[in-house]
């Protein structure tokens, strides 16, 4: 059938958009086969298999799964398509993990060389289009797509997790950019608060993407550098990607379970997270700003901690060439000298609206500037919160306890990679989930919920040590000086600290 001919109704693929016959491979010797390309897949057909049969192809290479395809001239006045996909492929046990399938296709309808190359740029330049993501639409969420061929800084700490960064990027991450068109520019950062200064410094409009292949603080340097640029609320537009590098990779592992893929580590996640930068599709993510009593403004993507688990996350850094590991490690050292935190929690539950508007909003010094000066855009204000000397507003709730063994308000997902924390989380949900432990728990009640965390359970253990509630914002109050605190897995100093939730003030690759 002539490129671009309608065709009758497919059953198990919807309409036909090309069909034809071709060999299958590239060489002059290939067998036949008959190919029907619809909306959704590739079909491959032996020869005289009947197009509408009930027995279905004998291959469908799914387009969703396709990351590029390219025509080309070949011997003997033929031409050639392929297309590379990385479908999910599930081993006798464990998760499916994406393997790298290319097939090519001959096009030979005699010697008109130029012929034959229209009709497979016609075939390739088909499956382009096709394999473009569908950009959802819902109320509310702004979807876009990255432009191909793409430009993306990628900024690489080579020390973070096992110190394996740079090796994965060089294997398996580079050649899946390659293919899908996607130019990298490695930075490697050399130093704590490189890659902060990189993006907050340097002119972006050469980049389509910025691209972070390490663990979360390498992605928290990003985000504040980025903050602190004074054209932030353009560069911010940016869309940012997570490619896990590093130990706890939380946001790999909450983007990976947000389109819908089973929970996977290690190289898996990394195939999972490339696979979504090569297709593209970018949409919101919120950020929660967070104040300090010394003066800080900071700007997180993923949490903020205080006790237990911040303990657990700054003492096994020492075990980081460990990988994930270092945290069960951690964990079982922090079980044994189990502390107890003592301090005021205060939180704006998650409503429909703001039951009241504080008389002086937390601005942090960035005082608005007129329309046209050409100055500086003041960062967005706290306009749920008052400054952290004067009480919080009556509408808020005030925990009666004092004593706790953790507090941890989180925004995504998983907390690591083995570790879902808020399976009810999204990348816009305009929530803060916050978690406390209360004091009085046993070591062996705290070691099951961090096991069914695993799974995303523990809340069904109905532990009455364990509090949940989604919230708005924040405040946390310690009584001393003692003890760690954390933002993004950052460690900060122990001081009153209070942060409210702002939809939407970035974007971030993810999957539909």
């Amino acid at each position: 059938m002539a490129a671009g001919r309608r065709a009758p109704p497919e059953p198990g693929g919807g309409p036909v958009l090309l069909q034809g016959v071709f060999g299958a491979g590239p060489g002059p010797g290939a067998a036949s086969c008959s190919l029907v390309l619809t909306a959704r897949e590739l079909q491959v057909r032996r020869p005289g298999a009947s197009s509408g049969g009930s027995a279905g192809p004998d291959a469908a290479l799914r387009l969703a799964d396709c990351v590029s395809s390219a025509a080309f001239p070949a011997a003997a006045s033929a031409a050639c398509f392929s297309l590379v996909c990385y479908p999910l492929r599930g081993p006798r046990w464990g998760s499916p993990a994406r393997q790298r399938l290319e097939r090519t296709f001959r096009v030979y309808r005699g010697p008109d060389a130029e012929g034959n190359l229209r009709i497979a740029q016609a075939w390739s330049r088909r499956i382009r289009e096709l394999s473009v993501p569908a950009v959802p639409v819902q109320g509310g969420d702004s979807y876009g797509v990255l432009p191909r061929p793409c430009r993306a800084l990628v900024l690489l700490n080579p020390h973070s997790g096992a110190g394996r960064a740079l090796e994965d990027f060089q294997a398996v991450v580079q050649p899946m950019l390659a293919e899908a068109e996607v130019t990298a520019s490695v930075f490697v950062t050399e130093r704590p608060h490189h890659a902060h200064e990189k993006v907050r410094d340097e002119d972006l409009s050469q980049w389509d993407t910025l691209v972070v292949m390490s663990g979360d603080g390498l992605l928290y340097e990003v985000v504040n550098g980025l903050m602190e640029r004074p054209d932030w609320d353009e560069a911010m537009k940016k869309p940012l990607c997570i490619l896990p590098g590093g130990s706890g990779n939380a946001l790999a592992a909450s983007i990976n379970y947000y389109a819908g893929n089973d929970h996977v580590a290690k190289k898996k996640l990394l195939m999972n997270c490339t696979f979504l930068l090569c297709k593209g599709l970018h949409t919101q993510m919120d950020l929660v700003s967070l104040s300090t009593a010394s003066g800080k403004r900071l700007f997180s993507f993923l949490g903020f901690g205080w006790g237990f688990i911040s303990d657990v996350d700054i003492d096994s850094e020492k075990y980081r060439w460990l990988g994930n590991a270092r945290f069960t490690l951690g964990t079982l050292q922090c079980l044994a000298k189990l502390r107890v935190y003592h301090g005021r929690l205060s939180y704006l539950p998650l409503g429909p609206t703001a039951q009241g508007t504080p008389r002086d909003p937390v601005t942090n010094g960035h005082i608005p500037l007129p329309a046209g000066t050409g100055a500086p855009r003041a960062l967005p204000p706290d306009s749920l919160l008052v400054p952290l000397g004067q009480p919080v507003p009556a509408h808020w709730t005030v925990v009666p306890e004092e004593e706790f063994v953790t507090v941890y308000a989180i925004y995504q997902s998983h907390l690591g990679t083995n570790l879902l924390m808020a399976p009810a989380a999204r990348l816009h949900d305009g929530c803060i989930h916050l978690f406390y432990l209360k004091a009085g728990i046993s070591r062996a009640a705290l070691l099951r919920i961090f096991l069914a965390m695993a799974r995303g359970t523990h809340l069904d253990l109905n532990c009455p040590h364990l509090c949940y509630v989604p919230v708005r914002a924040f405040r946390l109050e310690p009584r001393t000086s003692a003890g760690i605190m954390t933002v993004d897995g950052e460690a900060l100093a122990s001081e009153p600290v209070q942060g409210q939730v702002h939809g939407r003030l970035c974007r971030v690759v993810c999957g539909s």
